[in-house]
């Protein structure tokens, strides 16, 4: 396994991350505890959470996911072998059932943080990210931005890392991120820094074969102003693994138990998989082992986000840790890539 440092920390965090958002919904808490044993025995010693999952989200299952992460840290006892990563939930409908105040204010901060470091059993979490912007912008699946009347928000960068940061000297947090942000988001926050407020680490975004608008804006920011891409849905909710192909439903496949998760369902996304799956198979390689080795290399990504829902899938995804890309096949995503850009959005 290799291992990059959180930017500008002494933080080592593993290249493949341990997404746990189906944990209390297509995965139970003995799942979700041999997991964690199977990633610490594979090198894996970052796991990303929030209080949101589950996902989907429900008021059922609610912070079940950091329950469990909990409950395996007071049964492990190893706490200090994982480096933990977990986010505010920002506002939406289907946040309703987490809290009425919507706003990054100091009270909705600490209400979160107070609540993920209870379900979470730990005093601390490494990285804290703020899940999706406040503001109205484009995120989960929205490709452009659209300008919305009578928005009421209004800048709070600063007061929003100056809450952050007394978490930090508090010893409740590390250090943070954002996640779903964009480039002017990402460079208001970095803007705003200084000797009391943090720096923000670190940027949790969808990242894969078939949306790489993050290179677009994004990732210039990232190498410019030393910022770490924690790269979500490597594998586009299980469609880059090549399940879904030809029609086919699997039985507990993600989108095919939650339909409406169909950003990555379209015609153009059916047609680039196709591509890449020829590709794959030309050069000895699963779907899925190209999809995951291509994000791993990429110089802006510290770390890959991949989630599994059984052992087997884990196993798999991990392999491709190993694996890299010949040139000759970089080239031939990069052709694929311009014949159908960015199909999902």
């Amino acid at each position: 396994m290799d291992y990059n440092f959180l930017p500008d920390t002494d933080i080592k965090v593993s290249k493949i991350c341990l997404g746990t958002m189906t944990w209390g919904c297509q995965n139970n808490e003995a799942e979700g505890h041999a997991q964690m044993d199977y990633a610490l025995e594979r090198g894996i010693n970052f796991f990303d959470t929030a209080e949101l999952y589950p996902v989907p989200p429900r008021q059922e299952e609610q912070g079940d996911t950091e329950r469990f992460i909990g409950t395996w840290f007071k049964k492990k006892g190893n706490r200090e072998k994982v480096i933990l990563a977990s986010k505010i939930a920002g506002p939406s409908s289907f946040t309703q059932h987490i809290r009425t105040d919507k706003n990054f204010s100091k009270k909705t901060i600490d209400t979160a943080i107070e609540g993920s470091l209870k379900r979470l059993q730990t005093d601390y979490i490494d990285l804290y990210q703020i899940h999706w912007p406040e503001r109205n912008t484009n995120y989960f699946g929205k490709r452009g931005h659209s300008y919305e009347k009578g928005e009421v928000w209004e800048e709070n960068f600063e007061a929003v890392l100056e809450v952050l940061n007394a978490h930090v000297i508090a010893g409740n947090i590390r250090h943070v991120g954002l996640s779903n942000e964009t480039p002017w988001g990402t460079m208001r926050y970095l803007q705003a820094q200084n000797e009391n407020r943090p720096k923000m680490r670190t940027i949790q975004n969808p990242y894969s074969l078939l949306n790489r608008t993050f290179e677009v804006g994004n990732a210039e920011v990232c190498h410019r102003e030393n910022v770490g891409l924690l790269a979500y849905s490597p594998l586009a909710f299980g469609v880059l693994s090549g399940k879904y192909r030809e029609g086919n439903k699997p039985k507990n496949g993600r989108i095919t138990l939650f339909p409406n998760y169909s950003r990555y369902s379209n015609a153009q996304c059916n047609q680039a998989v196709d591509m890449y799956y020829d590709l794959a198979t030309a050069n000895g390689m699963t779907l899925t082992q190209l999809a995951l080795s291509f994000v791993n290399d990429r110089p802006f990504v510290t770390s890959n986000i991949i989630g599994a829902t059984s052992l087997g899938q884990l196993k798999e995804n991990i392999d491709t840790a190993s694996i890299r890309l010949s040139d000759e096949v970089l080239k031939t995503i990069d052709e694929i890539q311009e014949l159908v850009p960015n199909p999902a959005p």
